[in-house]
C-alpha cells in the first residue's frame, strides 16, 4: 500500500484505563495487519551495574507465557502465515508481527500474553543468555569497526546513562539474579508504559472489541519516574584513540552532542547531515571521495535519542592519508555552512530528498505503525506528526542551517576519536 505525500494518514487514539494507548490505523488496499507495542524503556533506563537488560528482555519475552509453550512464539507466528521482529534502543523497545488481516486477533492475543503473563525463569534467563552473548561476539566484538558506537558514546556522555550501550555488559548480565530480571519486568513492561499500533486492513469497531478484550484487564503499574542527570557542555576538543582487531584501514570519528529528538535543532541537524554525505553528490562524498580521492568512505549523521542526540562524522582515508588530513577537509566543509548560506540549488535538492525519504519511511503498513508509535512517544503525544513532518522539515530555512552549524558543530565542541588498527603486538 503506498502512501504518496499528500495523502493523509487517518488514525484513531485513545486510552484504555489502565493506561495502555492505542493508536489504530485503517488502510484495507492490501489483506495485511500490523500490531506492534512500543515499550518506552531501552538502555537509558538500566541500573549501571546491571546494564544491558532492556536489550535482553526483547529476547527473554518471546521465550514463552502461561499460554504459549516454551519457544513457540515463532512456530505460530510463520504458521499462521506471519513475521516477526523487535529491537531496542536507548530509549525503547518494539515488538511487532505482521499477519494477514484475518489473524489479526492473533497478534493482539500474542501481544497480550507477552505483557500480561510472559514466563520469566532461570531456565530462559540462561539460554538467552547464550544467545545475547553470541549476539555481541558477532556484531560487536568480531565485527570490523564494531565498538565505534560504545568507544564515542564513553566519551561523548559523563553522567547521563547515554554512555552505556544497548548490548551492555556480559558480567552484568552474568551477575544479575533472577529477582533483578522480574523487578525490572514489574516496573516497565505495563499497559501505561506502552503504545499498542494496529494498522492495515481492519474493522475499527472489531478491533477495538478485541483489545478491549485481551488488553483491558492488565492493571497498571505504577508510574515510572525518569530523572536523568544532565551533561555540561563539552568546552573543548576531547582527543582520543580506540583500537580494533578486526581491522586493517583505520578511522576518524568527529562526534558532538546536540539536542534530543524533539527539537528543532535535532531536524535542522539531519538536514546538515543530508547536505554533507546523502549520496554521491553530496558536499563531503563529492570532495573526500570522488575528487581529492583521499578518502574511502564518509558519512555524517545525527543519533537521535530521547535527551540527548550524537551527531557524528565519521571517515576512512585512502592509501597513506593521514587522519588529521581528512578532519581538515572536513572542517572546511563545515565551516562553509557556519559562514556562508547553502545554494538556493543545493538547498531545493534538500527539500527532495527530504520528501522522498519521508514518503518511502511511510511507504509500508509496518512504516506507518512504527512512525506512529514513535511521534506519539517522544514527540509529546504529537502522534499527527506523521501528516505534519514533512512541513516541518520544509520550514527550515537556510539561515537556520547557518545557525544550526555555527551552535553545535565547532572543534571545541567535539571528541576526535582515531579508530585504529590494534597493533601487532599489543593484546587486546
Amino acid at each position: 500500500s503506498q502512501i504518496f505525500y499528500g495523502q493523509k494518514v487517518d488514525f484513531e487514539e485513545y486510552d484504555l484505563p489502565n493506561g495502555l494507548h492505542v493508536i489504530l490505523h485503517q488502510d484495507n488496499a492490501v489483506p495485511i495487519v500490523t500490531t506492534s507495542v512500543l515499550y518506552h524503556v531501552g538502555s537509558k533506563d538500566e541500573n549501571p551495574d546491571r546494564t544491558g537488560f532492556a536489550h535482553f528482555f526483547e529476547h527473554l519475552l518471546f521465550e514463552g507465557t502461561q499460554n504459549i509453550g516454551k519457544g513457540k512464539w515463532f512456530n505460530i507466528v510463520t504458521g499462521n502465515g506471519g513475521s516477526n521482529n523487535a529491537y531496542t534502543t536507548d530509549d525503547f523497545t518494539y515488538y511487532y508481527e505482521n499477519f494477514p488481516s484475518n489473524n489479526l486477533k492473533l497478534g493482539l492475543w500474542m501481544e497480550s500474553e507477552r505483557m500480561l503473563h510472559p514466563i520469566i525463569d532461570q531456565k530462559g534467563v540462561d539460554t538467552q543468555n547464550e544467545v545475547v552473548k553470541e549476539e555481541k561476539r558477532m556484531r560487536y566484538d568480531n565485527s570490523p569497526y564494531g565498538k565505534w558506537n560504545e568507544e564515542v558514546k564513553s566519551y561523548i556522555y559523563k553522567v547521563h546513562p547515554y554512555k552505556q550501550t544497548t548490548i551492555g555488559k556480559m558480567e552484568h548480565l552474568d551477575a544479575a539474579t533472577l529477582e533483578e530480571f522480574l523487578a525490572f519486568n514489574k516496573k516497565y513492561y505495563i499497559p501505561n508504559n506502552a503504545v499498542l499500533t494496529v494498522a492495515g486492513d481492519i474493522d475499527i469497531p472489531q478491533t477495538k472489541k478485541w483489545i478491549e478484550d485481551y488488553f483491558g484487564s492488565i492493571p497498571k503499574g505504577p508510574e515510572i519516574i525518569r530523572n536523568f542527570p544532565q551533561e555540561s557542555p563539552i568546552t573543548e576538543t576531547i582527543k582520543a584513540e580506540a583500537f580494533d582487531a578486526n581491522i586493517q584501514i583505520p578511522a576518524v570519528f568527529l562526534a558532538y552532542r546536540t539536542p534530543g529528538r524533539n527539537s528543532r535543532d535535532a531536524r535542522i541537524l539531519d538536514v546538515i547531515s543530508t547536505y554533507l554525505s546523502n549520496g554521491k553528490s553530496s558536499k563531503l562524498y563529492k570532495k573526500l571521495v570522488d575528487d581529492q580521492k583521499i578518502s574511502l568512505q564518509v558519512a555524517a549523521y545525527n543519533m537521535n535519542d530521547e535527551d540527548y542526540s550524537t551527531y557524528v562524522i565519521l571517515s576512512l582515508p585512502m592509501g597513506e592519508t593521514q587522519l588529521e588530513t581528512l578532519i581538515d577537509e572536513i572542517d572546511e566543509e563545515v565551516e562553509k555552512i557556519q559562514s556562508q548560506l547553502i545554494s538556493e540549488k543545493d538547498y531545493q535538492k534538500l527539500q527532495n530528498q527530504f520528501e522522498t525519504e519521508f514518503v518511502s519511511s511511510n511507504s509500508t503498513i509496518e512504516g506507518i505503525a512504527n512512525s506512529l508509535a514513535e511521534y506519539y512517544t517522544f514527540y509529546d503525544g504529537n502522534t499527527n506528526l506523521i501528516n505534519e513532518e514533512l512541513e516541518l522539515y520544509k520550514s527550515i530555512t537556510r539561515e537556520e542551517i547557518r545557525k544550526v552549524a555555527r551552535q553545535y558543530l565547532n572543534p571545541n565542541q567535539r571528541l576526535e576519536l582515531h579508530y585504529l588498527p590494534q597493533p601487532e603486538n599489543q593484546e587486546k
